[in-house]
């Protein structure tokens, strides 16, 4: 064990940057945690991964293998003839060159090495191969693939000590000292995060002082949920508020991480009145918490920010399963004839899931949903460790893999990386809601041929007529896109759809100024994405700036802005971020 204060210890003596020592830039696990943290659909998650999935998948690969044994042979023989070539060192064998594991020049220049490199390749190369050939259903075939791909990256050389030419000169350099601390980190993480590998140095950040640190305070409070309002930062502001609605599934901050991509800063710069929704943290005496009580929640919410703001509409927004929930709080204001939302965003949000949006959701079955509902009744809660644990074995090359080569090989820390901070601060589900997030992707609620009741009325989105924004990204497999863009056609308002150049998370921390920033627009909504693809226009800025004129024509007028927070009513109460950000 080491103290994180003491410089004389191992912790500090390797340099940050990996080229120092050999040649070569390793991969920094935050460009790839970014990246992996949106790879797998969200309902995966809710389900887990079953065991009993992987081994039905082995059996039916065994009973291809049986029945057309002609391709197997095929591709077993081409194995064993690579195998002849990669011994007499004539293999021209190669790995993709987005491959960063492979980037030291050991794998080329070091003829052991480069042998160990091209027999995992060929092994992985007939194994693909294997699979396109054996004319499996396209169903068995993305289970196939998944499967294999599991296996062959859990052998990948660059996993072991010996195989990795980076992981043995960090070893020689520091003079044992990396085998050391990688020992240490492995004991830390068998001790205090579960048997996983950590993905994130925590230690530079704390919440409400270098993240969530917008100025505001707490003006609304009840058993379920804080409501924050953020300070104003211009002489006039809007008089229509906006609330923000956060998943339930992670802590509300993203949309407060760091100030230079704060979306509230950017918010209450434009004149917006920014109020922020914090959801507390279940444990197992909320187990009986579902959707109608979020959904009730939201009512009691937007009841203060109104009256706060003297204002008898608000414009409110949601995110991945907050969007869900805001979604219903909709529908149900709809079916009542409360007209006080006067216009909605919907971010990176699948309402109407299938199977087919992703290889991985082919592995939710029936069997497995009730097996996870199980689950959460049986503990009370979806505990958010394990929900952490569920995609990040749907990922395991970049999220379990990769931290295992940094943390333990290399003997590194990982990254100070505030995306992946926030991503590790996990919250729990409730039993209920957990189960209702799964009744609506078995129910398909949202369509407009189904007549699902929810708090005694008929969900039903086409009667939502106010005008919606939608975000969804282009490279996000947690919402994916093609699945975002189908809540257009559920909703009965006019809509404004754009699709970020950007994953889940990235897409929404997308501020002006990002030079990388992109998306795609195009006002014609045809029946299918991939047609609204093809004609849409390319902007190269941030979507942000075309939210905030959308946003400003549905915001009223201007009025001077309040000098205090919150009113008499509702006075304010601890600073932001409030004190469920906490639990």
């Amino acid at each position: 064990m080491t103290n994180p204060e003491d410089d004389s210890t191992p912790a500090r003596v390797f340099p940050t940057h990996i080229k120092k020592i050999t040649g070569e830039d390793w991969d920094m696990p935050e460009k790839i945690g970014a990246k992996a943290a949106e790879t797998t659909t969200a309902v995966n998650g809710l389900v887990g991964f079953r065991r009993s999935e992987i081994i039905k998948s082995f059996g039916l690969m065994a009973g291809y293998a049986a029945k057309q044994p002609k391709p197997f042979a095929k591709h077993f023989v081409k194995y064993a003839a690579e195998m002849v070539e990669v011994a007499k060192g004539t293999s021209e064998l190669e790995p993709d060159r987005r491959d960063r594991r492979f980037k030291d020049e050991s794998w080329q220049k070091n003829p052991l090495y480069k042998r160990g490199m091209q027999s995992w390749l060929a092994m992985r190369k007939e194994l693909n191969g294997w699979i396109l050939d054996s004319r499996m259903h396209p169903a068995d075939q993305a289970r196939a693939k998944f499967v294999t791909d599991l296996i062959v990256d859990a052998l990948a050389p660059t996993n072991t000590l010996l195989g990795n030419p980076t992981a043995m000169k960090m070893l020689v350099h520091t003079k044992g000292q990396s085998l050391v601390k990688g020992l240490q980190n492995a004991y830390n993480d068998m001790t205090k995060n579960g048997g996983m590998p950590s993905q994130v140095d925590g230690r530079p950040f704390k919440v409400g002082e270098n993240l969530a640190n917008s100025p505001g305070a707490v003006v609304f409070k009840n058993e379920m949920l804080e409501v924050i309002q953020y300070e104003p930062q211009t002489d006039q502001v809007y008089k229509i508020p906006l609330m923000i609605i956060p998943p339930q599934i992670n802590k509300f901050y993203a949309t407060d991480l760091a100030p230079d991509k704060s979306m509230v800063r950017f918010l209450t710069k434009m004149g917006f009145q920014v109020f922020a929704v914090s959801w507390r943290n279940p444990t197992r005496q909320h187990a009986h918490w579902g959707l109608e009580e979020y959904v009730n929640a939201l009512f009691a919410a937007s009841d203060a920010v109104r009256k706060i703001t003297r204002s008898p509409r608000l414009n409110v927004t949601g995110a991945c399963s907050g969007g869900t929930t805001l979604a219903l709080f909709l529908s149900e204001l709809a079916a009542r004839g409360d007209n006080r939302v006067n216009c909605y965003t919907l971010m990176v949000s699948v309402l109407d899931a299938k199977k087919v949006d992703s290889d991985v959701g082919l592995f939710v079955t029936d069997s497995g949903i009730e097996q996870a509902r199980r689950m959460s009744r049986k503990k009370g809660v979806l505990e958010g460790e394990q929900l952490g644990r569920a995609f990040a074995w749907m990922r395991p090359n970049d999220l379990i893999w990769n931290y295992v080569v940094n943390n333990y090989l290399l003997g590194q820390d990982p990254p100070p990386f505030d995306v992946l901070y926030w991503n590790n601060d996990t919250t729990n589900l409730p039993a209920q809601l957990h189960s209702d997030y799964l009744d609506i992707f078995q129910d398909r609620r949202f369509r407009k041929d189904k007549n699902v009741i929810f708090m005694d009325n008929i969900v039903d989105l086409e009667a939502v007529t106010q005008d919606g924004f939608m975000v969804a990204g282009i490279t996000d497999h947690i919402t994916p896109w093609k699945a975002c863009y189908r809540n257009i056609r559920l909703f009965g308002g006019e809509i404004d759809f754009v699709l970020s150049n950007s994953g889940h998370l990235q897409s929404l921390l997308n501020p002006p100024g990002n030079p990388k920033a992109r998306y795609f627009t195009n006002m014609d909504h045809p029946p299918r994405a991939t047609k609204w693809l093809d004609a849409a226009e390319t902007v190269d800025e941030s979507w942000w700036l075309r939210w905030n004129k959308w946003l400003s024509i549905r915001s009223g007028e201007m009025k001077n802005a309040p000098k205090n927070l919150g009113n008499k009513a509702f006075p304010a109460q601890s600073k932001a971020p409030g004190e469920y950000i906490f639990t």
